[in-house]
């Protein structure tokens, strides 16, 4: 196979200005350097990046960004350099410290009736957001559907984040994560916890698959990992990453109990234990006894109704009447009461953190 390379030609008044530049204050190697009587051009390699300075190239100078785990002691420390041909040269962190964002608190309601766009992105998915103001970029929920089943066009790759939450809502994918063995299928009703950078890759899915995913902070990177092939071993259940370990929750195994608001009864997912208090996640439905006013005070309340119809009071509000694909996130302190529960009501509530108080008003 024939031997292929790629480089980024950027323009130079004068080259003899830009060589120590480019290898001494860079630390990048010159490869060429043409013609012997008066050089127009050289070319230079180093930090995964090859580039060629051309005198009368007629591109504009652009932009460098060149990542490090010590950007302290690479170029002096200096941040920003402008090279002599005027290309702007960024030295930053090669991985940043994850941000979390200070939570602006609001009340939501998001009605699937509204009409919201379905938005195509990563793997051919469609995307509708539940928490359009995303609370100040401290959480990311979206609804997710893959309309045509069959194989997905995804690779190996993983998160940087603080939380993330997947829930098939309806339908069945094939799924595979790192260290946890051979691929498996994520039911309806059943939802995992993709622990911070664990290796993973979405296989097949049933037609009309619709999911629910959760992200803590709202904005953060997903990395492709080429090297990584997956089912990897020996599996690795145990392992944690970043203090979580991977949760893999199933509706048959679900033991139902008191939950934290009268006239309700639920299951817990496991994965506040899972993420060690980060989050919490509960599936509610109808219990016994009459619903009542209370507060609460977590510092993200998050809820999806997963099934029937029930009426969101708030103080302040108008009563807010939701059906299955709604949702809403409640701000701490806030009074609420849940009423004209359908008999089939059930709820998919998400908290962070995964222990918090509730009192009755």
């Amino acid at each position: 196979m024939a031997e292929i390379r790629a480089e980024i030609r950027l323009p130079t008044q004068e080259l003899r200005d830009d060589i120590p530049f480019f290898t001494k204050v860079l630390g990048m190697r010159m490869d060429m350097i043409y013609p012997a009587d008066d050089p127009s051009v050289a070319v230079f390699s180093g930090h995964g990046l090859r580039v060629r300075i051309e005198a009368g190239a007629q591109e504009p100078p652009g932009t460098l960004r060149i990542l490090t785990d010590d950007p302290d002691r690479f170029a002096d420390g200096q941040r920003v350099l402008t090279a002599p041909n005027g290309t702007r040269v960024e030295i930053d962190k090669l991985n940043p410290p994850l941000v979390m964002p200070e939570t602006a608190h609001s009340f939501v309601v998001r009605r699937l009736t509204d009409q919201a766009p379905w938005i195509i992105g990563r793997a051919g998915m469609h995307y509708r957001d539940l928490i359009p103001d995303r609370l100040g970029g401290s959480i990311i929920a979206s609804h997710i559907r893959i309309p045509d089943g069959g194989p997905v066009p995804d690779m190996v790759h993983y998160h940087t984040v603080g939380f993330q939450l997947i829930y098939c809502y309806r339908g069945w994918v094939d799924l595979v994560y790192e260290d946890q063995g051979e691929p498996f299928r994520l039911a309806e009703g059943c939802c995992v916890i993709q622990p911070p950078e664990i290796r993973h890759r979405v296989l097949y899915a049933s037609e009309n698959i619709e999911v629910i995913e959760i992200g803590v902070p709202a904005e953060h990177v997903t990395t492709i990992d080429h090297e990584m092939e997956l089912p990897n071993g020996p599996a690795n259940p145990d392992r944690r990453f970043q203090g979580q370990s991977f949760v893999h929750h199933k509706v048959e195994d679900a033991a139902w109990g008191p939950f934290r608001l009268p006239g309700f009864e639920a299951c817990d997912t496991g994965i506040a234990a899972g993420t060690v208090g980060v989050a919490g996640v509960q599936v509610a439905r109808k219990g016994h006894g009459n619903t009542a006013w209370t507060r609460h005070d977590s510092d993200i309340l998050f809820t999806f109704v997963l099934e029937g119809a029930m009426t969101l009071e708030g103080e302040g509000r108008g009563p807010q009447v939701l059906e299955a694909g709604d949702a809403f996130v409640i701000p701490p302190d806030m009074a609420t009461r849940y009423t004209n529960l359908s008999d089939d009501i059930e709820l998919l509530e998400v908290s962070l953190p995964g222990a918090f108080g509730t009192r009755t008003d």
